[in-house]
């Protein structure tokens, strides 16, 4: 398991199939371009309209291990820390309504880093007693299109209380685009999560130095 550090949340990229119009082929190619960007951790994502069967998902994860592993890029997976423990990820993602995160901890601490989205002040303060939590997931900030069931955008301005009252380093998620970056960015959260500002991108490699370049403004 690789040792967790915040830094790995500053360009961190989540995503599956869905994502690029369910093309496995193109969603390894574009994982790739983003990987040798400079992406510093990657989330495997598979939901909301994937078209993969469980044995492809299975295939895929592996795959994406093998590449993550050649870029020394940390490798999550989202709500499945048995999956994660199988193919040898780095982590496991746990949404709130997902799994419990109590069951997770039991099974992974020791085994996998461990991510766990809060969007509300009594979802950090909860995330506050676990710490067996590397990190939280804060969002979405945004209005975003790439979450069929995400929850009601929280803003800069809520984003930077959450931030100030969790003792977990804090990625935020949902709706970035280079427009709103360093206004996120000035909330004084570790990193930011994005899915679409990277896979839906004409040019992966310059949006993710673009990302990299908007922590030294």
């Amino acid at each position: 398991m690789t040792a967790f550090d915040s830094n790995m949340l500053k360009v961190y990229l989540v995503g599956g199939t869905q994502d690029v119009g369910n093309d496995p082929e193109r969603f390894l190619r574009d994982v790739e371009a983003a990987l040798k960007a400079g992406v510093t951790a990657f989330q495997y994502r598979e939901k909301d309209g994937s078209q993969l069967s469980k044995a492809a998902t299975i295939d895929m994860a592996m795959r994406l291990r093998k590449l993550t592993h050649q870029y020394y890029v940390p490798y999550f997976i989202d709500d499945d820390e048995k999956l994660a423990l199988k193919v040898g990820a780095d982590g496991v993602h746990v949404g709130q309504k997902d799994q419990r995160i109590e069951e997770v901890i039991q099974r992974a601490a020791g085994k996998l880093l461990i991510g766990y989205s809060c969007n509300t002040a009594a979802e950090i303060a909860k995330a506050n007693r676990l710490a067996a939590v590397d990190y939280v997931g804060t969002g979405p900030v945004f209005p975003t299109n790439s979450k069929g069931d995400a929850d009601p955008a929280i803003g800069v301005v809520q984003l930077a209380q959450l931030n100030a009252a969790s003792q977990h380093p804090m990625v935020a998620i949902g709706g970035i685009s280079r427009d709103n970056l360093n206004a996120v960015l000035n909330t004084g959260v570790a990193g930011v999560a994005v899915i679409s500002m990277i896979l839906g991108s004409q040019d992966i490699t310059s949006t993710v130095k673009q990302m990299q370049a908007a922590y030294s403004n």
